[in-house]
């Protein structure tokens, strides 16, 4: 199967053209709305940091609060105050404050301190607002490229059937859709299939990229390589005629070698296509979805 479309190599001498800007938020803009909804949780660290003799004694009051909402957001100021080293995704899962304390408790910083380096902020205190406002929209980029190219894509091909979370939801594991498949619990964002919406046509991942450099741009990459190898290799032992398709946007894209990574990799295979948003209609055909 050859490519008579213009590859995504070409398309790096005006590639500025080419990614899609996702509209940010302006700073002090987001400071009054910031304060209306973390407030409550400042509030609330204040009132368990008062009331707990140790600063592992407040990680395992705070474990016990709900809603979960609310409990994510004060591991987040713990960390904050209290325990930079802690991984964030621990400090998430409520079943781990005991373990926490164990293995990183010795690293806390006393309670005394806390209390003192807490009540020297004012209440509502707006820089840490702002810091929590930004794990807010974390992710939320990703999750609008995927909506914009399930849109695109469903109004593009009708006949066809794409599947997977158009915002957030949970990744599809490929040991869902292959009985076989030798690496049941590879997440991948969508999957094509045919009109029959019986065989698989294309699997695929879908990022967007803010800001990436250095041994970042290595780890995105060198992960997809072995996605795409992973797939292909299994597709060609099991006879099936599956794509693989990446598609990636975002300023990111211009920096570094990521441009030329992303072209790499399409080039090593011609069943492996890279796609912004803005080249799907050009780019990603039935002529190419169906090809051998």
């Amino acid at each position: 199967m050859e490519q008579t479309f213009k590859t995504f190599r070409e398309f790096k001498i005006d590639g500025h053209n080419w990614v899609t800007l996702v509209t940010g938020e302006f700073y002090p803009d987001i400071l009054e709305d910031a304060v209306t909804l973390y407030e409550p949780v400042l509030v609330t660290f204040k009132m368990l940091l008062q009331s707990s003799e140790s600063s592992e004694a407040l990680l395992m009051a705070i474990s016990d609060v709900k809603p979960q909402w609310m409990r994510i957001q004060l591991c987040r100021v713990f960390r904050k105050y209290v325990s930079p080293a802690t991984p964030v995704e621990m400090l998430k899962k409520k079943s781990k404050a005991a373990d926490i304390c164990q293995q990183f408790g010795a690293k806390f910083r006393p309670i005394p301190q806390v209390q003192r380096a807490f009540m020297s902020r004012p209440l509502p205190d707006e820089a840490l607002c702002a810091v929590l406002w930004e794990y807010k929209s974390r992710g939320q980029k990703g999750y609008d490229l995927t909506d914009r190219f399930f849109t695109m894509f469903r109004s593009q091909f009708p006949n066809l059937t794409l599947r997977g979370p158009q915002r957030a939801g949970k990744d599809i594991r490929l040991g869902t859709v292959f009985e076989n498949y030798p690496n049941p619990n590879r997440p991948v964002d969508f999957i094509i299939y045919d009109e029959d919406d019986n065989n698989v046509l294309a699997i695929g991942l879908a990022r967007y990229d803010s800001d990436r450099g250095g041994a970042q741009e290595d780890d995105r990459t060198g992960g997809y390589k072995n996605c795409a190898d992973e797939i292909l290799n299994y597709a060609r032992s099991q006879n099936l005629n599956v794509k693989v398709v990446f598609v990636n946007d975002g300023p990111g894209l211009l920096l570094g070698s990521m441009w030329h990574d992303y072209a790499d990799l399409e080039e090593r295979d011609p069943h492996i296509l890279v796609v912004t948003l803005r080249m799907v209609k050009q780019r990603l055909t039935e002529d190419w979805l169906f090809s051998r």
